[in-house]
């Protein structure tokens, strides 16, 4: 590690007291030329490859006007310039005193400040060198600083080849026309306790059988819940994570940014060569935003946009406030995004409670424009034929048309 000199130019509380107390004097009266000093001095014995400054604008206090700042701040960088330094310094900008000739002088600004994620970090000015807009996420930790840039799709991507994705269930296939493509983004809605994250997970088991890896992030629920229920319905997540075909990963919504979350999707794509992503579920991911739902939907679009490029399938599970009643695709606004949207959907039918599912779009591939029974066993998914005679399903009073269900057909 290459040395370093820190020279204190703070005041201690004896540079103040006279013999008869207390006394205050003008600044520029008593420090400039002592401190100017003292920095040159310091810089002309030491000979420093890179000198930081905290903070320059109190040279501003030590000047009698705005000229004479200028003209010092200007000898200043002249001298360290001789010296062959790189110049760091920190402003401490007010409405009364802006820093904007200094950011003139400067061939580089770095932008610190405060958004609704936490502390951003911009890059206005840095001459000679191409810069990535927008404000990034900026962590202090025990190692140092992190810094989490905004996610720009348009700078990755591979080839890949096409295919369909199968859900291992045919009936299901058949109503996906095939499966779903990959490098596609499917969104899965419906209300609480239809059976979204259990859908999204059967596309996962399919995809480990193949020795594919998946991931899947959970904002509203625990690892332990999830891999319970999930054994439960006959689908291992246990054994596909002993064989890292899967990787779960809890994330506090409260915690995270979208972009330290969508460099955790990278390091997955990138590191671990990850095929297929689920985010479970979108209102969770929103509370990291502490926005509102225009940041959700830029976000999310920028994300879907990388995955899409890197020719990984997306999942996401996004539950609607409404369990029956008039039809309902999702709830954010995010329907545009989405290659694909598979909706699932309680009724009462016979004075029962049932679940459909159906397709309302899929961009890549036709699909079948009927609606299915869904149930979830202790044997995993199934999926049953056509309900041609039922009509109403979406208004949330479904009826018959033909001649009346018998139980035995239910059965």
């Amino acid at each position: 590690m290459l040395p370093k000199s820190v020279l204190d130019l703070s005041p201690e509380s004896e540079f103040f007291a006279g013999d008869q107390g207390y006394e205050v004097f003008e600044s520029s009266e008593v420090e400039r030329d002592p401190i100017v000093e003292a920095i040159t001095d310091r810089v002309s014995s030491l000979g420093p490859d890179r000198v930081f400054v905290d903070p320059i604008t109190q040279l501003r206090y030590l000047s009698t006007d705005e000229y004479q700042f200028r003209k010092q701040a200007l000898s200043f960088m002249g001298l360290l310039a001789e010296q062959g330094a790189t110049v760091l310094f920190t402003t401490q900008a007010t409405a009364s005193a802006p820093d904007d000739d200094l950011q003139f002088m400067s061939d580089g600004t770095i932008e610190l400040g405060y958004a609704s994620t936490g502390r951003s970090l911009s890059v206005p000015k840095f001459r000679g060198s191409a810069t990535r807009s927008g404000d990034h996420v900026l962590t202090i930790t025990d190692e140092g600083l992190v810094v989490y840039p905004e996610l720009t799709p348009g700078e990755y991507g591979q080839e890949f080849g096409e295919e369909a994705i199968s859900s291992g269930i045919p009936e299901a296939d058949e109503l996906f026309g095939g499966g779903l493509d990959r490098g596609t983004v499917t969104v899965i809605s419906g209300p609480t306790g239809v059976g979204k994250t259990t859908t999204g997970t059967q596309f996962i088991k399919e995809t480990a059988s193949r020795g594919e890896r998946s991931v899947i992030y959970l904002f509203e629920e625990s690892e332990a819940t999830f891999t319970r229920r999930s054994e439960s319905v006959n689908i291992p997540v246990g054994e596909m994570g002993e064989r890292e075909t899967l990787r779960v990963e809890e994330v506090d919504s409260l915690a995270i940014s979208p972009q330290e979350f969508s460099a955790m999707v990278r390091r997955e794509v990138e590191e671990e060569g990850t095929e297929l992503v689920m985010i479970d579920g979108i209102v969770g991911y929103k509370l990291a935003l502490q926005g509102d739902e225009d940041e959700l939907v830029a976000h999310l679009y920028a994300l879907s946009r990388y995955l899409k490029n890197m020719g990984v399938t997306a999942l996401m599970i996004e539950e609607i406030p409404s369990i029956t009643g008039e039809f309902q695709a999702t709830d954010v606004g995010i329907s545009y995004l989405a290659d694909n949207i598979v909706f699932l959907r309680h009724l009462e039918l016979h004075g029962e409670m049932r679940k459909v599912i159906g397709v309302l779009k899929m961009r890549t591939s036709d699909f079948e424009r009927t609606l299915r029974e869904f149930k979830i066993t202790q044997h995993g998914i199934k999926v049953g034929e056509p309900l041609t005679q039922l009509r109403g399903i979406l208004t949330g009073t479904p009826e018959w048309t033909g001649r009346t269900e018998s139980r035995a057909e239910h059965d």
